[in-house]
């Protein structure tokens, strides 16, 4: 394993004379269509995860692991936080000098802070948006911002009801409960889609986000595309109405939802914690939540229009997709890095770490405690090719 620095308290602050962006040549190699970098995922069958991010002996790590001796800090998306324990304590395991710290207080809480230069990166379930990358100018060296998909995972409609372990919901009536319109379990709509199903005459209690949360901008993002007629609000990680009941970060919507029998609650697959799930309306059938239904949606997405530079790897979901056998309520969760680090230390040290997140070894881990699905090569390569143009 080779070290990439020794010495936690050399921390250069001086910066280079002439502020600059990558310019094309040095992704030549790398450049392609979204196409051809997301043309099909490697799909996970594995168990549900858990809290307990690691168990038993240590994971597996790539042969040419890079190992860094200091401190290295993000904060942001909690729909990473089981991913995230699991990438560090693989990590930590191998490089025993290394210390990485991850506060998932969600992600619009890493994005300021990784403006404010308070993290190196932010783990983030809606991608830096160029307002947000022209106010990382000053922390990023006058560079830009890239974003790098690294976990990818099915948001789960999770819900209470005694005797009830599976519910189909369309989109509509999906916008309608969390618009608080629909706010019986008996309601003929609902009704409807479960014929074989004796729904209680009991109040729905809808439990949204209470933080600026990725998880909730993708999952408004859905019903926006899925559900038009019956969600007439924006697309946004803060909810839009006032909430019946709120939670902190999905681990919060997952108890909070375990706890009152009426509730129903979006958590990304992680936090399951064996909670009941719907099967959502697809064209005319109801797909089931996996790693393999939802694959299938991000296989077929593009990059975004407004990315900052060819190493900016945000994609278009397609959220309101017909295609038989998809699941469309996708989160892709991304690490938001600086292209340029005013630090040559800090750019050394988030690569390495980044280099093991995206690596065979890395993902295999993750999706085996998450039920996450690996990247594929191709996309493997975009993301690897991204990494190494971090610099200082």
């Amino acid at each position: 394993m080779r070290t990439t620095d020794t010495d936690e308290g050399d921390r250069s602050s001086v910066l280079p004379s002439n502020k600059h962006t990558r310019t094309k040549d040095r992704s030549s190699a790398y450049r392609g269509a979204a196409s051809a970098a997301l043309a099909g995922l490697l799909l996970a069958t594995t168990a549900c995860g858990s809290d307990d991010a690691v168990q038993g002996s240590g994971p597996a790590v790539p042969d040419d692991l890079e190992c860094f001796s200091g401190s290295l800090h993000g904060s942001g998306s909690s729909a990473q936080e089981n991913a995230m324990t699991t990438w560090i304590a693989g990590y930590q395991s191998a490089c025993e000098d290394a210390r990485i710290y991850y506060d998932s207080i969600g992600s619009g809480g890493g994005r300021n802070q990784f403006i404010d230069g308070a993290v190196t990166f932010a783990g983030t379930d809606a991608a830096m948006d160029p307002e947000e990358n022209a106010d990382a100018l000053a922390r990023c060296d006058g560079s830009d911002t890239i974003n790098l998909p690294a976990y990818i995972v099915a948001i789960a409609v999770v819900f209470n009801l005694e005797g009830v372990e599976q519910l189909n919901l369309r989109p509509d009536t999906l916008a309608r409960i969390f618009d608080q319109d629909i706010t019986r379990w008996n309601d003929p709509e609902i009704a409807e889609d479960n014929p074989e199903l004796d729904l209680p005459d009991l109040a729905i209690t809808p439990v949204n986000r209470a933080d600026d949360s990725g998880t909730t901008k993708n999952f408004t993002q859905y019903l926006t595309k899925a559900a038009p007629d019956s969600w007439p609000h924006e697309s946004d990680g803060q909810w839009p109405i006032t909430p019946r009941e709120s939670a902190q970060g999905n681990s919060g919507i997952a108890d909070t939802v375990s706890r009152a029998e009426g509730a129903i609650g979006y958590v990304e697959m992680s936090h399951l914690h064996g909670l009941s799930t719907a099967s959502i309306g697809v064209g005319e059938e109801f797909v089931d939540i996996s790693p393999e239904a939802a694959a299938k949606v991000v296989a077929d997405s593009p990059r975004r229009e407004d990315n900052t530079n060819e190493f900016d790897l945000a994609l278009e979901l397609d959220y309101g997709t017909t295609e038989p056998g998809s699941y469309p309520m996708v989160l892709v969760s991304y690490e938001t890095v600086c292209l340029d680090y005013p630090d040559e230390k800090e750019a050394e040290r988030v690569k390495a770490f980044l280099k093991y997140v995206v690596s065979e070894e890395g993902q295999a881990e993750v999706s085996e405690e998450t039920d996450s699905t690996p990247v594929n090569d191709t996309l493997r390569a975009e993301l690897l090719a991204s990494i190494e143009a971090i610099g200082s």
